[in-house]
């Protein structure tokens, strides 16, 4: 069984002609940029020049020299308005299909490509069919960010085909604060219930844990619903992290391990400060991972020392192969 990271965000500028953008227009933006690169041993002084090329690079070598076998690639779609508009002044950052399903072909095996498509899109139905030949695996959607609502009866056709097609859905769920949010409401998990119950297989993105203090926390509300669900799943992603790790204590346990499945957030800042802050790991865990060069495996290492299951690692690749 393949041990695979399910959430790492594919990034540009749009330097080698990718279509990428990060959105860079206020300070805290560029800080967040600068760190988020050294923290992924990237040099900033790439943005704007070279960061398409830098960036894949980087995660060819951390996935080859870590314990992994392979890890999901995200694309990340515009937000829309409810008629289908994009709203490109609202996005944090933007990564088209067509440069993930590249990049993922061009890394066959290493890489498995989570699009990302709006439903609200007048091409939304097309350009599922084009990335479903073209070999993805997942689809990736921020709700809140995005401006997605799963419940919008006119979405029903493009879910009866996510679920025809076996595409996980990965959908953030909690809080966030490194994007702007336009629906916060739409953190709560209990939005997923809507392609849950058309057939899709979910995964909820950060266990829907808090982000930021004054955020609601919805972990208890996510394993309510999981007794209905048995196709609904979470991450680990970014429980290494300061700010979320206060989910830990309430995923290491049943039904939650059952369903966990182990992603980084890469390029999100693998830190570990916050497992030790919380008595998850011990210092000397906490310094040892500070020697790991790649912050894939760094993640990987801190999971394993805080607990999380084996199964964690491979789960995904087990519910893989069932829609292949």
């Amino acid at each position: 069984m393949r041990r695979i990271d399910c959430h790492v965000h594919l990034v540009g500028d749009g330097s080698s002609g990718s279509g990428c953008h990060i959105r860079m227009d206020w300070p805290h933006q560029r800080f967040l940029s600068r760190v988020m690169l050294r923290e992924a041993g990237i040099s900033p002084g790439v943005l704007g020049k070279d960061l398409d090329a830098a960036y894949v690079a980087r995660l060819v070598e951390q996935v080859t020299e870590s314990d992994l076998d392979t890890a999901v690639l995200l694309a990340q779609d515009l937000p829309h308005t409810e008629s289908g508009e994009p709203i490109p002044e609202k996005a944090g950052f933007f990564v088209p299909n067509d440069y993930l399903l590249d990049v993922c072909d061009q890394h066959p095996g290493l890489f498995l490509p989570a699009v990302s498509i709006h439903p609200a899109r007048p091409d939304a139905m097309d350009e599922l069919e084009r990335c479903i030949e073209r070999g993805a695996v997942m689809l990736k959607l921020l709700p809140n960010c995005l401006n997605v609502d799963y419940a919008d009866p006119r979405y029903r056709p493009f879910w009866e085909r996510v679920a025809e097609a076996g595409l996980i859905l990965l959908s953030h769920t909690g809080g966030e604060y490194t994007l702007p949010v336009l629906r916060p409401e739409f953190s709560d998990p209990r939005v997923l219930e809507a392609p849950l119950e058309i057939g899709v297989t979910a995964i909820a993105a950060h266990a829907a844990g808090r982000s930021g203090l004054w955020d609601p926390d919805y972990t208890h509300t996510l394993i309510e619903i999981f007794d209905r669900y048995p196709h609904l799943y979470a991450d680990n992603s970014a429980l290494c992290t300061l700010n979320r790790s206060h989910t830990i204590s309430k995923v290491l346990r049943e039904p939650v391990m059952s369903r966990l499945i182990h992603g980084s957030d890469f390029p999100v800042p693998v830190t570990g400060l916050g497992p030790l802050r919380f008595g998850h790991i011990t210092r000397e865990v906490w310094q040892r991972s500070r020697a790991d060069r790649h912050p894939l495996q760094r993640d990987l290492r801190l999971k394993r020392a805080i607990g999380f299951s084996d199964e964690t690692f491979t789960r995904l690749d087990g519910m893989l192969r069932k829609t292949s």
